[in-house]
């Protein structure tokens, strides 16, 4: 019998929710590259990105209430499906005890779906985290490597503009395992555009 793909899996006390596999960045340090699942999940690739019956009997199947938050992060960048983000967590924020609800992205929405995308993300998400990877811009392109040359000033741009909707908390984050000038140099980035820098280790 096939193994079901695996579209929720829990870390610590959040829900992950895993939807996609696109990514516009191959990110050196990506866990992709190392494992097929993290935290010790299941394995994450998908057979095929799930539809919003998939997902939501997925999470009916949960007692969601037990969670801190409900995270839209998994093996890909979870704005390459935005309509679906956006109509999970409105079905979701609905909910009488929904937990807070958290969306891990790479900050190129904008550019994936030709269009603004800070408000209408923002409206239904309590956090925003922002992956900024590095201080500057010829580190981050070779840290991220995006498929857009722009990338770089496009995520600050989305970062300030969730910002300025003043209805999400605005996180960014860099891994330690980049220089300590590259930590400096990210945090004056953050500072400047109204968000919190948040330094996690590799493996969390």
């Amino acid at each position: 019998m096939k193994k079901a793909m695996t579209i929720s899996y829990e870390v610590g006390n959040n829900l992950y929710l895993n939807l996609t596999n696109k990514c516009p960045c191959a990110c050196t340090f990506c866990i992709r590259n190392s494992a097929d699942g993290a935290y010790g999940s299941d394995p994450l690739w998908l057979e095929h990105d799930p539809d919003i019956n998939e997902i939501m009997t997925d999470l009916n199947s949960r007692d969601l209430t037990k969670y801190n938050e409900i995270v839209f992060c998994g093996y890909g960048e979870p704005t390459c499906r935005l309509d679906t983000v956006l109509e999970v967590a409105g079905k979701l924020k609905k909910l009488p005890d929904c937990p807070l609800l958290r969306i891990n992205t790479n900050g190129l929405s904008d550019l994936i779906n030709e269009k603004s995308t800070a408000v209408s993300l923002c409206e239904v998400m309590d956090i925003v985290s922002v992956s900024l990877n590095a201080g500057t811009k010829d580190e981050y392109m070779k840290v991220t490597r995006p498929k857009y040359p722009d990338a770089f000033e496009a995520m600050q741009k989305f970062t300030a503009d969730c910002v300025k909707t003043g209805q999400a908390k605005i996180i960014m984050s860099v891994v330690d395992v980049i220089p300590q000038e590259q930590i400096d140099a990210s945090r004056e980035i953050a500072e400047k555009l109204g968000a919190k820098l948040r330094v996690r280790s590799y493996d969390s």
